[in-house]
């Protein structure tokens, strides 16, 4: 697919997912149905099966799932510059396009969490950045609590998947009742994985 990119098609594209980075609560992935709707419905930069197997691709390599947005900007600048035989100019464009993609949905987030924070650190004795704190510690239990949960619906065969539930009930009653560091219980989660003991 060879697309063509003028100046200001590379910064609608910068400033379209900068402004998807203020929207992403839960994390970029929230925003790929917009990607979708912008890259392949409107713009036509990506199919729909390079939009896909670009989240599938991210989504199954180790690391943050951030990282489907830049494969997204990638195939867009390689697109821009005649596709990946094309040569150098084609991955110059392909860089160009994951560096800017990456740019606008991470800096705004940062910068405004970053600022946030830094207030509510200054302000911590103000009531309303108490109570605003005391309001999130339930939100975010339930949050994990959700995710816990959905993780575990896959493995609901009880009689099979006995020990991973025994293993889930010993580390969460290992996190409540001891000063152990969460770090070791997932150091030990690996080596028991390693072992293939589970």
């Amino acid at each position: 697919m060879t697309i063509s990119l003028s100046p200001q098609d590379w910064l609608d594209f910068f400033v379209h997912f900068a402004s998807l980075s203020l929207l992403g609560i839960g994390g970029a992935i929230t925003t790929a149905p917009d990607m979708h709707r912008y890259l392949v419905d409107e713009k036509n930069w990506l199919t729909d099966a390079t939009f896909s197997s670009s989240i599938a691709l991210a989504q199954s390599a180790p690391g943050p799932n951030v990282l489907f947005v830049a494969l997204m900007g990638w195939h867009i600048g390689l697109n821009a510059g005649g596709g990946f035989g094309a040569g150098a100019s084609a991955w110059g464009l392909g860089l160009m396009g994951v560096t800017l993609s990456m740019l606008g949905i991470l800096l705004p987030s940062s910068v405004l969490t970053y600022k946030a924070t830094r207030w509510a650190h200054q302000n911590r004795n103000l009531l309303s950045v108490r109570a605003f704190k005391s309001g999130m510690a339930p939100i975010v239990i339930g949050l994990l609590v959700s995710a816990g949960w959905i993780l575990s619906v896959a493995q609901n065969d009880y009689a099979k998947n006995w020990k991973l539930w025994l293993v889930t009930v010993i580390a969460t009653l290992v996190v409540t009742r001891t000063s152990i560091h969460l770090l070791w219980l997932i150091a030990a989660g690996g080596l028991v994985g390693a072992t293939g003991i589970l």
